[in-house]
């Protein structure tokens, strides 16, 4: 039985910067997201990806809000996604979607909560939400714990993709914890601020914790003027 969820939307900022996918739709930026996945799509044939995992080398490369846009383009192309917040030490997607985080992961896995009730609505068709909730002392050991497991699969019988915004790579053990339990894992890379050592560290840290690393996301690249993409996409508001 499909579980229903309460309705707990509110109003997005028109002016929401980083949800592009969903306030400019014909931009640029949205164009490569809708690129990403359709790599994503062609690295899986068999459509046996059903959650991916997020990250990143360092703090503030991007990688939360290429999760979100992610999650959007998609819920767009029509598919039922959740996109969770699974960093559980700095969590950001509350903000970015204008949400309460009362309730969340944490609430779920401590048993405080009820899927049903922790997990948001928001204005895109199709893409729900799961909020960190409130900050646990002992993020590792919840996304290590069966109740994480068991979860995921639980989740699975409910969404076609599930997304997770995990920590960065090399700051924390959780996004290796988190990516073991999951069938795919994008690295973000900030063009001109992540280093190619700390980019080959978090390489061989998503590796040697058995996940499949899908790809790389170069964040933050800006075209030259004259090339093809900023000519057909650059005059577009």
């Amino acid at each position: 039985m499909a579980l229903k969820f309460r309705r707990k939307r509110k109003k997005l900022q028109p002016t929401a910067r980083k949800l592009v996918a969903h306030t400019n739709p014909r931009s640029f930026v949205v164009e490569q997201f809708r690129t990403l996945r359709t790599n994503i799509n062609f690295s899986s044939p068999d459509g046996d990806l059903r959650s991916i995992v997020i990250t990143s080398a360092s703090p503030e490369e991007g990688k939360s809000t290429a999760a979100a846009n992610l999650a959007v383009v998609f819920a767009q192309e029509g598919k039922k996604v959740l996109l969770i917040d699974g960093d559980m030490r700095k969590p950001t997607t509350h903000h970015t979607f204008h949400m309460s985080n009362s309730q969340g992961l944490s609430s779920v896995l401590t048993r405080q909560a009820s899927i049903e009730d922790a997990v948001h609505q928001t204005l895109v068709e199709r893409l729900d939400l799961l909020t960190c909730g409130p900050i646990p002392p002992n993020p590792a050991e919840l996304i290590a714990s069966q109740s994480m497991t068991a979860l995921i699969e639980q989740l699975k019988g409910l969404y076609d993709l599930i997304i997770f915004d995990a920590p960065p790579v090399l700051s924390v053990a959780d996004a290796q914890i988190l990516a073991s339990k999951c069938e795919g894992t994008i690295l973000v890379v900030n063009s001109g601020k992540t280093e190619k050592e700390s980019a080959l560290k978090a390489k061989e840290a998503i590796a040697s914790s058995n996940s499949r690393l899908i790809g790389a996301v170069l964040n933050n690249f800006v075209p030259p003027k004259d090339s093809y993409y900023y000519q057909y996409y650059g005059s577009e508001k």
